[in-house]
């Protein structure tokens, strides 16, 4: 069992930046995979970024390159989600999100078992 808990959404203006974290507890492996997915009303689940706790490069969303950095610190089970240059259509309730995925699953939110209850992020004109 793992419990993830993120935090640090809020309302920002289109160009601000915003950091995400997202704590981990319970049964954390070397084989663990931590990821952010997103959700706006009305849309299905995106994919935004995730990374193995053995290391590796992260891996990105298409809308987010460039914008968005992943990182992590395993001392904390904590991964961290570094937003740039918000835009308006970055509004959506980011999920954290723990599993053992394979290396072409990352970016897929079936191959994740454990999932945090989000924060909201809101971005205006």
């Amino acid at each position: 069992q793992v419990d993830l808990v993120e935090s640090g959404g809020g309302l920002v203006q289109a160009g601000d930046s915003l950091e995400l974290s997202c704590v981990a507890s319970g049964q954390i492996s070397g084989r663990t995979a931590m990821a952010w997915f997103r959700q706006a009303p009305g849309k299905e689940r995106e994919f935004v970024a995730s990374g193995r706790r053995s290391g590796g490069s992260p891996a990105y969303g298409r809308d987010v390159q460039g914008r968005f950095t992943y990182s992590r610190d395993n001392a904390k089970n904590t991964v961290y989600l570094q937003m740039k240059n918000l835009k308006v259509e970055d509004t959506a309730v980011y999920f954290c999100a723990a599993g053992t995925p394979i290396l072409s699953q990352l970016a897929s939110s079936s191959a994740y078992y454990y999932w945090g209850r989000g924060t909201q992020v809101t971005v205006s004109s």
